[in-house]
């Protein structure tokens, strides 16, 4: 088995993922679906041979693996790009998974995110979260939140991540990026020492229990800008989440803090879309006063996703206002935005009220005016009052 070569045809042919597993063929991830890319299945012997090849600059990694049956580093294979590679064992045997990470960091437009998700960006102090199931494309928005700063700021920005994925050169801010178990004994670890580096900006790549959440929390008030990824599905179960890090006896107090903290939370879904490819659907929550209020209170936090779909001037967007767009631009098909909503029934009905709007505004927008006869080469036309002008300058 020749491992660059077939991470090199996973990326030729377009694909986000390669799975390497012990008597299946090798598969890649192609616009959301798996398939194989080589039709010999992989031994043993194989996987054995890759484990060592991605871990060879990481020996301590590799002595861990050993030892738990666990991995996650990064790889990079010459000429072909950099993966974050996660090794782990199934029936005792090795198995392990590639995700391509783009050298060049993305831009917003080029991503699709809403205008909200770059206006987070520009914040200076405080906490935003970028949440989402695994593989939805929580850390190229990070990475591209931190490339905005990074090109607009004469800051320090320090990252601590488990493995490190886009690396990001220093433009105007100086950009220090510390890997978990290469840099940094721990998430923890770090954690206690980053205050002492002279950071402005600190991404987290994950708030994983209370040790972390708090740290996060304690930088953002004493006026840093922390950025992080949970593993929620919505910015309201991120805000509940986020809470439940905490014992009962804390939870008042932490609600008061996170309203105070908290800018924003940006919860992502990737899917395929009509012409190829995969897009996001986005839901971005800006902490307004009415959104604080609903922290604060623990009897009215479930009205956040109302106060996110009435946002519309802080640059706000449920997931189902999203898809609602995505369908009627013709951008996905129906029943993929209808499985990846929250809710289906209520998002087969917003898609209906929105067609019946659409078409109501077209069969109320006026008709073009009638062309008259030229005068001196200039055709004529009809204004609204009926009266004769000449068109053009």
């Amino acid at each position: 088995m020749d491992l660059n070569a077939l991470l090199a045809e996973t990326v030729a042919r377009g694909g986000s993922d390669l799975h390497l597993k012990v008597s299946s063929p090798p598969m890649a991830r192609l616009d959301g679906s798996l398939g194989p890319i080589a039709e010999a299945p992989l031994t043993d012997a194989d996987l054995e041979r890759a484990l060592e090849i991605v871990a060879a600059r990481t020996p301590q990694k590799l002595q861990l693996f050993q030892e738990s049956g666990d991995l996650d580093t990064a790889y990079t294979a010459a000429g072909v790009g950099r993966f974050r590679v996660n090794g782990f064992r199934q029936r005792g045997s090795i198995s392990i998974a590639f995700r391509h990470v783009p050298d060049e960091v993305p831009t917003f437009e080029k991503l699709g995110l809403p205008r909200g998700v770059e206006l987070l960006a520009d914040e200076h102090r405080g906490l935003v979260l970028v949440t989402g199931a695994t593989g939805s494309g929580k850390s190229t928005t990070l990475a591209a939140m931190i490339d905005k700063i990074n090109r607009t700021r004469k800051q320090h920005i320090v990252t601590i991540e488990d493995p490190i994925e886009i690396i990001h050169r220093d433009q105007s801010s100086i950009v220090n990026q510390r890997e978990v178990g290469l840099d940094t004994e721990s998430f923890r670890q770090a954690l206690r020492r980053v205050l002492r580096q002279d950071p402005d900006v600190i991404l987290i790549g994950e708030l994983r229990d209370e040790e972390t959440a708090q740290t996060a929390l304690q930088a953002a008030e004493s006026g840093h800008f922390v950025l992080s990824t949970m593993h929620t599905v919505d910015a309201a179960e991120t805000v509940g989440r986020l809470i439940e890090f905490f014992p009962p006896t804390k939870q008042l107090m932490l609600r008061q803090i996170i309203a105070g903290v908290l800018r924003g939370v940006v919860s992502q879904r990737l899917l395929p879309a009509k012409d190829g490819g995969r897009l996001a659907a986005v839901e971005v929550m800006v902490n307004t006063a009415r959104i604080a209020d609903l922290i604060r209170d623990p009897l009215k936090t479930d009205g956040i996703l109302e106060a996110i779909e009435e946002g519309g001037y802080h640059h706000m967007q449920s997931f189902s206002q999203h898809l609602v767009r995505l369908v009627l631009d013709e951008r996905v098909e129906f029943e993929v935005a209808a499985t990846a909503a929250t809710n289906r029934h209520d998002f087969e009905i917003a898609v209906q009220q929105a067609a019946r709007l659409k078409n109501a505004e077209s069969a109320a927008a006026p008709p073009p005016p009638p062309a008259g006869p030229a005068v001196n080469g200039a055709p004529r036309v009809e204004d609204e009052l009926g009266t004769l002008r000449l068109a053009g300058p």
